[in-house]
């Protein structure tokens, strides 16, 4: 379907708030997932980070996505994808991009779009996703502290929110938002056949055109792990600078530059650990 039929996503973040990766996106992304062809064609634009800016200065945003469709002009785009989600207000402002592009755009789902990235890839006037690759639809998800009233404020407030979503899904799948809606309402993950069948991507790609070969295999990155643990330190309470603090202490004490997935792993379990000593004082 043309993108030209999809509805404007309304923006209107609250200051200070913002929405947090989803622990199960984060716990089945692979961030070595991509694009098998390796020359980086001008008209690509990779979306595979979590969405929104993060303080390792990493992270996919509506500022960068602008830049590299004013570079591309009034041309074609691929846009790969391969991302947990994350920033759901960044996410709508680069779906918004994408959908007026004056040209086609064609979204790829290499691996996972999760969230935030589910909602971008949407955005395409055609949609090819990868056998085994995954979309993952759910109501806005935030962590909020506070009283009754502060709380019962902020799940209000984020209510049209899950609307503008199931409205932007059912526009492209056809399907009723009163059905989308039960499907936010539980988290749900729609494989590529699956995908395929009830109308969120067109077809599937060919197996040929994804890799999970780790690209710059000297100097991974402990990406996922530092998000997971910032997860769980916010699910703690723990305030956002402070959780700032920490993880940057932590990957700063890792020996070595390359971080490996067990290592990752082992730190991730340690902070658990923690967490789990701290509820029970």
């Amino acid at each position: 379907m043309s993108k030209r039929k999809l509805p404007a996503a309304q923006i209107a973040a609250r200051p200070g708030m913002r929405t947090e990766i989803m622990p199960s996106a984060l716990d089945r992304w692979n961030a070595d997932v991509h694009a098998a062809a390796e020359k980086d064609e001008e008209n690509t634009i990779s979306v595979l980070d979590v969405i929104g800016a993060d303080w390792f200065g990493e992270g996919v945003t509506a500022k960068r996505i602008s830049a590299a469709l004013r570079a591309i002009g009034k041309q074609d785009v691929v846009v790969n994808v391969n991302s947990p989600g994350g920033d759901y207000f960044e996410g709508l402002a680069i779906y918004n991009m994408l959908r007026e592009h004056p040209a086609k755009v064609t979204v790829k789902v290499l691996g996972i779009a999760a969230s935030a990235a589910s909602i971008i890839a949407m955005a395409g006037d055609e949609i090819q996703i990868a056998r085994a690759g995954f979309l993952m639809i759910h109501n806005t998800w935030v962590i909020a502290m506070g009283d009754r009233h502060q709380l019962r404020d902020v799940a209000d407030w984020l209510e049209p929110f899950d609307q503008a979503a199931a409205d932007i899904y059912a526009a492209r799948t056809g399907m009723k938002d009163t059905e989308i809606a039960k499907m936010l309402d539980r988290e749900t993950w729609i494989g590529g056949s699956d995908a395929v069948d009830k109308g969120f991507a067109d077809s599937l790609l060919d197996s040929d055109e994804v890799s999970t070969k780790a690209k710059n295999s000297a100097e991974p990155r402990p990406v996922a792990a530092a998000h997971k643990i910032d997860a769980l330190l916010a699910r703690a309470g723990v305030a956002r600078s402070e959780r700032r603090e920490l993880v940057n202490a932590l990957k700063g004490g890792m020996p070595g530059a390359a971080s490996t997935g067990m290592q990752d792993a082992a730190v991730i379990t340690e902070v658990e650990s923690l967490l789990s000593t701290i509820r029970s004082i």
